[in-house]
């Protein structure tokens, strides 16, 4: 597709948006009103490409699924009402989908195969794969079951104790599903604590899970009974404004709906040691998700380091957080974030040769990067998503500082978790 151009040089962004659907949240209520019994009532439902894919899958599952805008009503039969697909199940670019998915039919007595797009193709998924084999699940696949395509085919599995080899919310959610349907009680030991969406939406479709600290124990065998979910709006597509809000001249940004859940919001830690004029008001019904209003200003912003355990709690939010470090005085040391990597790109080089095109002084490292702050982005040209959806959001609040104009490749990558970004991004600069 040809390039679009961004807008470039922006005086201000000042208004209210409010922010769509969380990506991670509204995978899972799919998936688990799928396999709980009776009817759930998904709202503020994210209508990314990513999550349509989920619907579309366990659609082929045998899961009648009805969608009005971001309303959505799933009517479950139990884990044991999923049939064996007729077609290919086609999780496009989501990793969550195909990780989570074959979770959920490594206990289903039936043969399913799982297929995506190019980048889903040389994503690792061994860091499932193999412990699912091990539960007694039968995959294969490129490389052992390392790259897609993949086929399995579930049955009875036994519960294991297994400490997971990287901090992965897809991988723990992936085994907790597995976890449902064994016999016995799983165990899970996290390295660090990752965001815990599996863990809340287990409680509340009925389910009981017990944690403590970084183990997670889940007994086979529960009934899960529909519910209504209300989905909070996702700090990871705040994020963007979040910095925008922070960085652009003369700014002031209030963001609605945003979901604060403890294991995601490493960004807003980042923007207070930065030293952010930033406001948040907590809703008072939080019992599933807490979240809240965010108001945030231009701010005068000091560089830090980034590292450790709240890497986690940030890892997708790394990107615009490199942009972010450029606008504050002095250095900033991003460490321990080797799985971007293994993202949708290689984010670590993305980012760094993206940013240096547009006159940030970045350099990257074996696990992160290095961002000198004061940066004055007088780069132009043309830029690329390179497919990645957080790569092209992040570049384009990156050429509202631009003094040049700025042109976008692969912009359609955005949709897949943002499809109004560009339309907000445009109220806000009014």
């Amino acid at each position: 597709m040809k390039p679009i151009k961004l807008k470039t040089n922006i005086p201000s962004l000042r208004g209210t948006i409010h922010i769509p659907g969380d990506k991670s949240i509204s995978h899972r209520s799919i998936m688990f009103g799928a396999i709980a019994e009776g009817k759930t009532t998904v709202t503020n439902f994210l209508l990314g490409e990513d999550c349509l894919s989920t619907i579309a899958c366990f659609k082929k599952l045998g899961i009648s699924i009805e969608q009005l805008e971001d309303k959505v009503v799933i009517e479950g039969n139990g884990i044991a009402g999923l049939k064996e697909p007729s077609e290919i199940l086609d999780v496009g670019n989501s990793g969550t989908t195909i990780r989570l998915l074959l979770g959920i039919l490594a206990g289903r007595p039936f043969h399913s195969v799982l297929v995506g797009d190019e980048s889903i193709g040389k994503r690792p998924m061994t860091r499932v794969t193999k412990p699912l084999q091990t539960m007694g699940a039968v995959i294969q696949g490129r490389k052992n079951g390392e790259y897609t395509p993949i086929s399995i085919s579930g049955g009875s599995l036994k519960p294991m104790e297994y400490s997971l080899p990287v901090a992965s919310a897809q991988v723990k959610s992936s085994l907790l599903f597995a976890g449902l349907q064994a016999n016995g009680t799983t165990t899970l030991i996290e390295p660090v604590k990752t965001r815990d969406h599996t863990e809340r939406m287990i409680n509340k479709f009925g389910g009981s899970i017990e944690v403590d600290e970084r183990t997670v124990r889940i007994k086979g065998g529960q009934k899960l009974t529909g519910t209504d979910i209300h989905v909070p709006g996702d700090i990871s597509s705040a994020a963007f404004f979040l910095v925008a809000g922070a960085i652009v001249p003369n700014s002031s940004i209030t963001l609605k709906n945003v979901g604060l859940n403890p294991t995601r919001t490493g960004i807003i830690d980042v923007l207070k040691a930065m030293g952010a004029d930033m406001t948040i008001v907590p809703y008072e019904d939080d019992t599933f998700e807490p979240c809240g209003d965010i108001t945030i200003k231009t701010s005068t912003l000091k560089g830090i380091t980034i590292e450790g355990d709240l890497i986690p709690r940030l890892i997708d939010e790394i990107p615009i957080i490199a942009l972010l470090a450029s606008q504050a005085e002095g250095e900033t040391v991003i460490k321990d974030a080797e799985e971007l990597k293994v993202k949708e790109t290689n984010r670590i080089d993305t980012v760094v040769n993206e940013l240096t095109k547009l006159g940030v002084d970045i350099e990257a490292t074996e696990d992160g990067m290095i961002i000198k702050g004061s940066s004055e982005l007088n780069g132009g040209g043309t830029v690329s998503s390179y497919g990645d959806h957080r790569i092209g959001m992040m570049l384009a609040i990156a050429a509202a500082l631009c003094k040049e104009e700025v042109f976008l490749e692969n912009e359609e990558s955005i949709y897949i978790s943002y499809p109004s970004f560009f339309t907000h991004l445009e109220i806000l600069s009014k």
